[in-house]
């Protein structure tokens, strides 16, 4: 059941996808949407001459990124018609940005963060913040996605880990909404098991009236991401739900990992826990 969430509004670009996401949830769940959108203290790089500077640099900086805060939220009040909601503008260094957020994110059941791209590589640091600190889901809305929020065909991965159960409880408010629902495990070629893949969980799924699916994809490469995002597409699915950095930050950092990689090249939502 959820009853509030959480969303990081955009303040640097012109379209927010987490911020209409949010909003549709809020407006099909019934539920208190709070809006963050973060006036940043001005960066001076350590390159920089700051002598230099003009003595009004940093002081329009930080009013023109508090105007944007203030903008944001002007917009997300604007556009939140049908549910009820409030706003917060904290001024706050980018590297600050993050812990704040996922402090913040632990008193709703959700937090909505667009996908980074090169415009808003911080995202990043708050959907890890988020993921890692806040002890609550993640949703993760792709920079291209346009629609509405929508629940009808989801995409469980399943690999018998915690993360991966944490994931599927997590997410069972949009599942009971699905009418749709397929848990696949991504397994090595070849590779002989006596038990079928995503039954057990499927089972305790169908305990609470959800009727699913289970399939085994068997790959000869590694590419778990690309696996998991093609079949979404050959689906349909509107949504996926996984679990997230099953492995320490520093390995993930230093040999990849399927989080990684889906936060890279996801094309639809995605709600991650860890």
């Amino acid at each position: 059941m959820i009853r509030d969430l959480v969303v990081n509004l955009a303040t640097t670009t012109k379209h927010d996808r987490a911020r209409d996401y949010a909003l549709s949830i809020g407006e099909q769940f019934n539920v208190h949407v709070t809006g963050i959108a973060f006036a940043f203290e001005p960066i001076i790089s350590v390159m920089s001459n700051v002598e230099g500077l003009p003595a009004t640099y940093i002081e329009e900086e930080r009013a023109a990124n508090e105007q944007a805060a203030r903008t944001a939220k002007e917009k997300f009040l604007q556009l939140n018609t049908a549910v009820r909601c409030e706003s917060y503008s904290p001024q706050v260094t980018v590297s600050g940005a993050a812990s704040l957020f996922a402090k913040f994110s632990r008193n709703y059941d959700l937090c909505v963060v667009e996908q980074a791209n090169t415009c808003t590589s911080h995202y990043d640091f708050l959907i890890e913040a988020a993921l890692f600190d806040s002890g609550r889901p993640v949703f993760v809305i792709p920079y291209i996605h346009e629609k509405p929020a929508k629940f009808e065909t989801a995409l469980v991965c399943w690999d018998g880990s915690r993360q991966a159960a944490r994931a599927t409880a997590d997410a069972m408010p949009f599942l009971r909404k699905a009418k749709r629902i397929q848990i696949i495990t991504v397994a090595e070629a070849n590779k002989v098991t006596e038990d079928l893949p995503g039954a057990e969980i499927a089972q305790h799924l169908s305990r609470h009236g959800l009727s699913v699916q289970t399939k085994r994809i068997d790959v000869e490469d590694i590419d778990i991401a690309n696996v998991i995002l093609t079949h979404a597409t050959d689906i349909d699915a509107n949504f996926i739900v996984m679990g997230a950095y099953g492995h320490t930050r520093l390995r993930e950092f230093i040999f990849g990992g399927v989080t990684a990689q889906i936060l890279a090249t996801m094309t639809v939502p995605v709600l991650m826990s860890h």
